[in-house]
């Protein structure tokens, strides 16, 4: 299994590599320290990180060793600012100190949350874009008709679990279909892994996480190697290329939105849409036409374009 933060050692052990990864990316020119001397660690020293936020080389590198019970907020602000984490990198630390505290519990499977009518509502209004529902573990748990059509080879997939529900993270590490559907798929490797982490950081005692994390680290080398970078990523939003297998490469812009359903499970929204007066828009459109002339839970059926 890989490793996941579900009891104090193993949280230990995330923070640890964390910290020590995020210290290796920084060279001292970046924060103004002397640079002569051999150095023997990539990056910053810890007595370096140490001084930067003001704490002693011995406290910082107690808490580098994961030992966080009880330390400020305060002082993991001025951690995260010594160390230049952005705004991800520092909520996941906080979701990390966060679960090293005392109160803590066995692993479980949180339910499952539905998707309310009004949302399907919503986003099968959407009938010019692709629009979708997903949570934490990056399972689609809702979407509308184009993003089915859209993304045919992530629902017909084989990785899809026994309810047929979708999952991009097993899709993209485990399916070879992936690897042709992205164009960037190098890209979405790291995306996903990233996306990943950060859920890891928010919700540790998540037993579906944390087996589905086991499945890919056990069945997908590059995932094992992009789990070990512990790059994080909460904020989705960007350019998609697909080459889709029946109109062809498609370039889209998506954006990701919280979606509140519940107080305990992460949600987003996302939407894809194309530049209006492209080429991408006029495949977009004929894919979304195909779907329309479908009969409700029918395939659309149509040719290659």
């Amino acid at each position: 299994m890989a490793p996941g933060p579900d009891h104090p050692a193993d949280n230990r052990t995330e923070i640890r590599d964390f910290l020590a990864s995020r210290r290796a990316k920084i060279t001292p020119e970046q924060v103004g320290l002397p640079t002569g001397g051999r150095r023997r660690v990539p990056g910053l020293r810890r007595e370096e990180v140490a001084v930067l936020a003001g704490v002693s080389p011995e406290w910082y590198t107690r808490l580098e060793k994961g030992h966080v019970g009880g330390v400020s907020e305060d002082v993991l602000d001025a951690v995260a600012k010594a160390l230049r984490l952005d705004d991800d990198e520092r909520t996941y630390l906080f979701d990390l100190a966060r679960a090293a505290r005392p109160a803590r519990r066995e692993p479980t499977r949180r339910r499952g949350v539905g998707v309310p009518p009004r949302v399907q509502w919503m986003i099968d209004s959407m009938t010019m874009s692709a629009a979708f529902v997903r949570n934490g573990r990056l399972d689609i748990v809702a979407g509308n008709p184009l993003v089915r059509a859209l993304l045919a080879p992530v629902f017909a997939s084989a990785t899809a679990d026994r309810h047929g529900r979708a999952n991009f993270a097993r899709f993209t590490f485990l399916d070879p279909i992936a690897r042709h559907f992205y164009v960037d798929w190098h890209e979405s490797v790291v995306i996903t892994a990233a996306l990943l982490r950060a859920e890891a950081g928010r919700e540790p005692h998540d037993r579906d996480l944390r087996e589905l994390i086991g499945e890919l680290s056990t069945l997908s080398p590059e995932f094992r190697t992009q789990w070990a970078a512990h790059d994080v990523r909460i904020r989705h939003d960007g350019i998609k290329r697909l080459r889709h297998p029946d109109i062809g490469d498609l370039e889209l812009t998506y954006q990701s939105l919280d979606l509140p359903l519940s107080d305990r499970a992460v949600h987003n929204l996302t939407v894809y849409t194309a530049e209006p007066g492209t080429s991408h828009e006029d495949r977009l459109k004929v894919l979304a036409s195909w779907q329309a002339g479908s009969a409700p839970g029918e395939k659309p059926t149509h040719h290659p374009g």
